[in-house]
């Protein structure tokens, strides 16, 4: 490529508007990079306390102690801590108010459980919706730059009389740089978000996998005092 067709000359020389369209492109692969990165170490830190929380929590430890070590603040929580906290807590909140059907406590326990579960994925969803934004709207954007080239250069060719390939050239380069920068914004948001959604969507399946089997046990929990309670009073 000849200096007067370098990528930089290209850019110097296209029109304020196509400059402005790269200039917002270049702005949007930089955010989205950002995301993608911020993102890759937000799922690696869930994905190691889930686990580290899974192996405490099967290590057979009694639940309150546990509930006691979660709550206390001395160390990192990840959102299995949480559900499972959110849960066992209002279970006690509701056996202070001396309920003792199993139905009730379960549900309570449960409702809980479930607004812990959408706040946790709130927060791990965070960033998806732009990378998807990012991801579509990108090169739409560049195209928006390139027609805008195009028509552009070919608006002052309108005033020579003899036109040829060397004249037409370089402003459809030009503008042609404005969808390739669209394309290189929008390929890693797309190969980032179905990556980070398969993840995520892992993540979902873990935390109600948990819910599920916490949910046995603290039923099975309550059964056994119910029936403790009933033989106590006989």
């Amino acid at each position: 490529m000849t200096q007067e067709l370098s990528i930089t000359q290209l850019i110097l020389n296209a029109s304020w508007v196509v400059q402005a369209v790269m200039a917002l492109l270049v702005l949007m692969s930089i955010a989205s990079w950002a995301a993608i990165f911020s993102k890759l170490f937000a799922l690696g830190r869930v994905k190691r306390l889930n686990e580290a929380f899974e192996r405490e929590f099967w290590s057979g430890g009694n639940l309150n102690q546990l509930y006691e070590d979660v709550t206390s603040g001395k160390q990192e929580t990840g959102p299995m801590e949480r559900i499972f906290a959110s849960g066992l807590r209002e279970y006690h909140k509701l056996r202070e108010r001396r309920i003792a059907d199993v139905a009730a406590l379960m549900e309570g326990a449960r409702r809980a459980m479930r607004a812990s579960y959408h706040r946790e994925m709130d927060t791990v969803e965070s960033s998806l919706s732009f990378l998807a934004s990012v991801g579509s709207v990108s090169p739409y954007i560049g195209l928006f730059g390139t027609v805008w080239g195009i028509m552009h250069a070919f608006t002052g060719l309108a005033s020579l009389q003899q036109v040829t390939l060397a004249t037409v050239a370089p402003g459809i380069a030009e503008a042609l740089v404005a969808t390739a920068i669209g394309l290189f914004a929008a390929i890693p948001a797309v190969v980032a978000y179905n990556r980070f959604a398969r993840d995520i969507d892992r993540v979902a399946i873990r935390l109600e996998t948990f819910m599920e089997e916490f949910s046995n046990i603290l039923q099975r929990n309550i059964s056994v005092q119910v029936q403790a309670g009933t033989a106590a009073n006989r």
